[in-house]
């Protein structure tokens, strides 16, 4: 790791690669409850839905993971980083609001309303970072008023624009269909489709363990997340990882909302509010604390994957949604417990 990290971070776990036996290096992993977990899902659904194990469920399960992991990896490493945001949500159908509003109203290439939307996802997640790098205010509440700010915004202005709840189609514009291919297309393999979201969530998580486990700025993250003065002592840039950390989860929500609008066409303004607890969970279920500087990438997707696993097994065993639920709070707090026992065994093994 970079010489000048701060020396805090040699005791973070989640931090740089344990180095010892392979039982060690396991148990020392944030993720390892993660994929205790994925793989007790996988085996319970098998057995009690027979048409789990099939190839076409497998691609639609991977579908509702990556739904949910484009925005769980950003919010991991915002975690790690020691904060929150609970816009996330709707901030994903703002992304996705500008891009139809603008391209329908201005009856512009439909790429243009792609990159004025990113520029304004962009603005909104610097926004974030930036107050709360200035007024040292919680997270928590920063991002709880962007959250009520931009749900008011989505169903004010699509009424005012629009004059109903959703935005107009614009799949006869130009641009539609090499967006639409770039943002909502499926690959197929074999006698498997796989979507494109499943491409982009898999980027992202390779891109963001390659940022934590190998440069200085994966460094600075964990430092600035388990201990942010010491780190701000040795010289670690505490203001501008935490507000890169903001325009990262900015970036993805771009990237789910183009999602969101090409692969429907039309947007419903509500839509969003609520799945913000589900990234969290995501997260936290892949081995991140809530206290900051301990966690993965990869964690965040294995909690992903457990989302659609059991989304998608209920389907598949025809129980009630109702159960889906109980099955996310059971996991929530099996995986935190586990995680905590992981993490206070490889504390222990020092």
């Amino acid at each position: 790791m970079s010489a000048q990290a701060p020396p805090v971070q040699e005791e973070l776990v989640g931090g740089p690669p344990v180095r010892g036996s392979l039982a060690r290096r396991l148990v020392g992993r944030p993720e390892l409850g993660a994929v205790v977990g994925a793989v007790a899902v996988f085996v319970f659904f098998s057995v009690v839905a027979d048409a789990f194990l099939q190839w076409s469920s497998f691609s639609t399960v991977l579908y509702a993971s990556s739904t949910i992991g484009i925005m769980a990896v950003p919010v991991a490493l915002l975690m790690i980083g020691g904060e929150f945001d609970l816009s996330t949500g709707v901030l994903v159908t703002s992304s996705a609001l500008i891009s139809s509003m603008f391209s329908y109203q201005m009856t512009a290439n439909v790429w243009v309303g792609v990159g004025v939307s990113l520029l304004a996802t962009l603005a909104i997640g610097f926004f974030n970072g930036y107050l709360l790098v200035r007024t040292n205010l919680p997270s928590f509440i920063i991002t709880l008023g962007t959250f009520l700010i931009l749900q008011g915004c989505n169903l004010g202005f699509t009424k005012l624009i629009s004059d109903t709840v959703s935005t107009k189609s614009i799949s006869d514009m130009e641009g539609f269909p090499s967006a639409h291919k770039v943002f909502a297309s499926h690959l197929t393999i074999g006698d498997v489709e796989i979507q494109i979201t499943v491409v982009w969530w898999l980027a992202l998580v390779a891109l963001a363990t390659w940022i934590l486990l190998r440069t200085r700025a994966g460094n600075w993250i964990f430092a600035v997340g388990g201990a942010k003065e010491a780190a701000r002592a040795v010289g670690v840039p505490v203001a501008r990882t935490k507000i890169g950390l903001y325009l990262g989860v900015a970036l993805a929500a771009w990237i789910s909302g183009q999602h969101l609008l090409f692969n429907y066409d039309v947007v419903q303004s509500g839509e969003g509010v609520g799945n913000e607890l589900l990234y969290i969970i995501a997260a936290v279920i892949g081995g991140c604390l809530l206290t900051g500087g301990y966690g993965s990438a990869v964690g965040a997707a294995v909690g992903a994957f457990i989302f659609g696993m059991t989304n998608k097994g209920i389907v598949y065993a025809q129980w009630g949604a109702d159960w889906f639920k109980f099955f996310l709070g059971a996991m929530l707090l099996l995986a935190t417990l586990l995680n905590w026992w992981v993490r206070k065994r490889a504390e222990e093994s020092k």
